[in-house]
């Protein structure tokens, strides 16, 4: 299997255009969806339902708090969902899920992490997939975007450490946003070949010309929200290297369009509310380099390795090849979708390690629904801290001062992840009987260890399939890198954006670093990079780059 340079710039072409037009029309809706005063009717009677008051406007620790106690209730409803699905409708005959595939299963979706530790179309049936697995596809995605308003929020406003409101941002996210894309994106899955049905699919073998049942069910409407909310937890356990999820070249460059259509249209977002257009055409240009880039350069690793005489085949999907594989691959590792359309322990050492670098990067180019974007702006700040010190001046960043306080935040923030991934990754190489779970040998199995606490941490849920994290050691170690590493970035987010909003509006004036422009991208770019390689770089020498050596 070889790659084609031309077919795979082609696609990016066609995706560039795509995203392009619809970048600033989906960025200004986003705006006014999220600065609008009305309430829809549905709205209002689901904030009737639920006693909340549309009209409050939260301290950022209330809306903090009613962040994480709607997450913690839903690991506790959804894990309740697969505990009980035994005598809950649309079973399909199948029972309890082990309880603590369920409790690491829970946690993954509530976190948007979506990390899979069983086949899916074996154990769960259509109502945990429907009203349990694809409601939280939504949720934990409107959740992103809850905390990505609220931090421009804390950015626009002056002299307040009010945020707005948790549940009507959820409310919206969900509801104006989400759900609309999906039911016109599941149409068009549809009509690609995507199944959606109530049942299995009778088939006949090719070799034997026997008749094989193979499991179906509704699958273009959680397949849809799986890619558009950046979730990835699959239908079957092949994730979108199924026929029935992703059946050919078209259907799977339409998926990753979805997974970058929301992450790439919130800089247009951003650039709206505070009320400068040039602030998100700057991190758009500096998400669309690093995704060009990382495209391109997971391109050049498969067919490098090609180069060497051995065959690409085994693990890859041969309907969409290398050009297809680089793509989505790409895509999904560098937000926080972690589906994947192939065998990711497959890949050649160097597209491995690149996999793995594009989730330590922080999953900011464009990152997940939400999340890429206020990583990213976490990273402004640090680059508007450097830039204010080159230039002798206090660091402000959109007529906020950037201080001690906030660069204590912001530096806590970026040792959150690091310390999840290799703290995780330490014990488990150290204990033999965690370390057993990785059965590659050598570096291959350093990496799959690498990789997997990569994945939870970042919440991106894709990994190297060697390694089995069922049992209740690595499943708990797993959970809990999710569980932390989505919430409390989450909080410093918050505290950051409150310790924003109560400060005073500061005037620009002739010295004032500007953050829009070439020269701010290019500095943005580069604290990125730094802080990524000085972070990773001796864990990435130990696990793909000496196996990349040894090969």
């Amino acid at each position: 299997m070889e790659l084609n340079a031309f077919a795979l710039a082609t696609q990016i072409a066609v995706l560039i255009v795509a995203l392009g037009a619809l970048h600033q029309p989906l960025g200004k809706y986003l705006a006014a969806t999220f600065s609008s005063h009305k309430h829809l009717a549905v709205e209002r009677g689901l904030y009737r339902l639920s006693g909340v008051d549309p009209q409050a406007d939260q301290h950022w620790k209330v809306y903090l708090r009613s962040l994480l106690a709607f997450s913690v209730v839903s690991i506790v409803v959804l894990f309740l969902f697969q505990l009980l699905q035994g005598v809950l409708p649309f079973n399909q005959g199948l029972g309890s899920v082990d309880p603590w595939v369920a409790m690491n299963t829970a946690v993954s979706f509530v976190t948007n992490t979506n990390w899979q530790t069983y086949a899916p179309e074996t154990t769960l049936g259509f109502g945990v997939q429907m009203l349990g697995l694809a409601v939280q596809n939504f949720l934990s995605a409107a959740v992103g975007l809850a905390v990505v308003v609220a931090l421009i929020r804390g950015l626009v406003r002056a002299q307040t450490s009010n945020l707005g409101n948790f549940w009507v941002d959820l409310t919206r996210g969900a509801l104006r946003v989400l759900l609309p894309i999906s039911i016109i994106g599941a149409l068009v899955l549809i009509i690609t070949g995507v199944v959606q049905n109530w049942g299995g699919t009778d088939i006949h073998t090719l070799v034997t010309g026997a008749q094989q049942t193979v499991p179906g069910g509704p699958v273009a409407s959680q397949e849809v929200i799986k890619l558009l909310g950046t979730n990835g937890g699959g239908y079957f356990n092949a994730n979108s290297a199924h026929p029935f999820e992703n059946p050919n070249a078209l259907s799977n460059l339409f998926e990753v369009f979805l997974i970058l259509l929301i992450p790439f249209s919130l800089p247009a977002m951003y650039g709206r509310m505070v009320g400068d257009k040039r602030q998100g055409y700057t991190l758009l240009s500096v998400m669309a380099a690093f995704w060009i880039i990382s495209t391109a350069l997971m391109g050049w690793a498969l067919a490098a390795f090609a180069g060497t005489g051995t065959s690409l085949g085994e693990g890859l999907e041969q309907r969409f090849g290398a050009n297809g594989t680089a793509l989505f691959a790409t895509a999904t590792t560098l937000t926080s979708t972690g589906a994947v359309n192939a065998a990711h322990d497959s890949l050649p050492p160097l597209a491995g390690g690149l996999a793995m670098v594009n989730m330590m990067l922080g999953e900011i180019a464009p990152g997940g629904v939400g999340s890429g974007l206020y990583g990213l702006l976490v990273l402004s700040v640090v680059a508007v801290f450097i830039g204010g010190l080159m230039v002798g001046r206090t660091p402000e960043m959109l007529g906020k001062k950037v201080g001690a306080a906030q660069m204590k935040l912001v530096a806590i923030y970026i040792l959150v992840t690091p310390t999840l991934v290799l703290l995780g990754t330490a014990i488990t190489v150290s204990i033999p009987a965690l370390a057993a779970a990785a059965p590659a040998q050598g570096p291959h199995g350093f990496s799959e260890v690498l990789y997997a606490f990569t994945s939870a941490a970042n919440n991106n849920g894709s990994a190297f399939g060697g390694i089995t994290s069922s049992g209740p050691a690595l499943a708990t170690m797993l959970a809990l890198a999710m569980f932390f590493g989505r919430f409390l970035p989450i909080a410093l987010v918050l505290a950051l954006a409150g310790s924003f909003a109560k400060q005073r509006k500061i005037p620009n004036t002739a010295g004032t670093l500007a953050t829009h422009g070439p020269l701010f991208a290019v500095l943005l770019g580069a604290v990125v990079l730094i802080l990524t390689a000085l972070t990773y770089f001796p864990a990435l020498a130990l696990g793909p780059a000496a196996e990349g050596l040894l090969k």
